[in-house]
């Protein structure tokens, strides 16, 4: 039985989904915004707002656990100068998700995870 379980599987094993979460999260990082599932998008949020939220500190002990989530070290670096200086002033709801509508082969809900500037 699943009760009270709150993540989204997305019909992948936990290793799986864990790299594509950290591909979302690590994208959206760089980019500013990315297209992708309604799903996904949702699952990738809160991940991406606690990163944003650990990198406003800067300190050493943050750096580290957004480390250990995402292993790209120009990202992180990215993270930590460019992003967590937009977001001083803000407490929360660094990003939003824009539905686009559905994709046309599969009809699955397309949204864009995007950084609120």
């Amino acid at each position: 039985m699943r009760h009270r379980l709150s993540k989204n599987k997305l019909s992948r094993p936990s290793n799986q989904r864990k790299a594509l979460l950290r591909n979302l999260v690590s994208d959206a990082i760089m980019h500013g915004r990315i297209r992708t599932t309604k799903a996904k998008a949702k699952e990738a949020r809160p991940i991406l707002e606690k990163m944003i939220t650990l990198s406003k500190t800067k300190d050493f002990n943050s750096i580290r656990k957004v480390s250990e989530f995402i292993l790209n070290k120009s990202v992180v670096d990215h993270l930590f100068e460019n992003v967590s200086e937009k977001f001083t002033e803000r407490n929360g709801g660094y990003s939003r998700i824009v539905p686009l509508g559905t994709r046309q082969g599969d009809n699955a809900e397309i949204a864009i995870l995007e950084l609120v500037d």
